[in-house]
């Protein structure tokens, strides 16, 4: 009963809200109305009405039809009917004063408890998410310190290369310049060991930007799994459809990784 004459109510308050948001018509008072999506809510507003005040019209018209014969009859007939007329009338407004306290009641039970509900589920959502930024974070942290610390391990046995590289030949050739026969072929031998130095610095620089890319780019698909999480449950939480699940999310960013 409670359900049936809230519906009613907010059938009228949705026709109250077609009824304002209606364009007006120029020169008059009146407005154009959608007639369909008025004779829907109509139509819900009478399959809510409860089957007892229905059956208190009825005996409303059933009163109306004795007072018109008794008055016919006799005044003392409707005298005693317009008695019986007024109790029946006053019973069922009592009645329908306590279908609506209740009704609102209910109402208001009904409210405070999808309010609960809603901020709980928010701040379940809100602290999964802090959850979540932070194991992201440290992860991000944990990687780029790795990556970071291989890089300067990398780029150190490289620079080291180099120098072992450029004192060979420096070594080499001075010993080439010190043989006149040689002198030439001190040169090229030297120039190609300079070369190949800087071949082997290049790739050792080359396969740490390569390491450090590919570990972000790691933590970037991880990142991408976490933000599509937090917006199904922002999406969930927008159309009522219950918590989501951010730890399926997480675990499959997870095995990517």
């Amino acid at each position: 009963m409670g359900l049936l004459v809230y519906r009613v109510f907010e059938a009228l308050d949705e026709l109250v809200a077609i009824v304002e948001e209606a364009r007006g018509v120029p020169m008059t008072a009146g407005c154009v109305v959608p007639r369909g999506d008025v004779l829907e809510l109509l139509d819900d507003v009478r399959d809510a009405i409860p089957g007892e005040l229905d059956d208190a019209q009825d005996v409303l018209d059933h009163r109306d039809k004795l007072v018109g014969d008794a008055r016919s009859s006799a005044e003392k007939t409707v005298s005693a009917a317009n008695n019986e007329a007024s109790s029946t009338v006053e019973n069922a407004r009592e009645d329908a004063d306590r279908i609506l306290a209740d009704a609102k009641a209910q109402a208001d039970r009904m409210v405070s408890e999808a309010r609960t509900h809603a901020e709980q589920m928010v701040a379940d959502a809100e602290e999964q998410a802090e959850r979540t930024v932070e194991e992201g974070r440290h992860e991000y942290e944990t990687v780029t310190g790795r990556a970071r610390s291989e890089a300067d391990r990398m780029i150190e046995s490289g620079k080291a290369t180099y120098d072992r590289s450029v004192a060979d030949g420096t070594a080499e050739q001075q010993r080439l310049v010190s043989q006149t026969e040689v002198v030439q072929t001190a040169h090229a031998e030297s120039a190609r060991v300079i070369d190949a130095a800087h071949a082997e610095s290049d790739r050792l620089r080359s396969d740490c930007d390569v390491y450090v890319d590919t570990k972000l780019a790691e933590f970037e698909d991880f990142l991408s799994g976490t933000i599509r999480s937090v917006g199904r449950g922002r999406q969930q939480l927008r159309t009522g459809s219950g918590v989501p699940d951010y730890g399926q999310d997480y675990e499959g960013a997870t095995r990517r990784r």
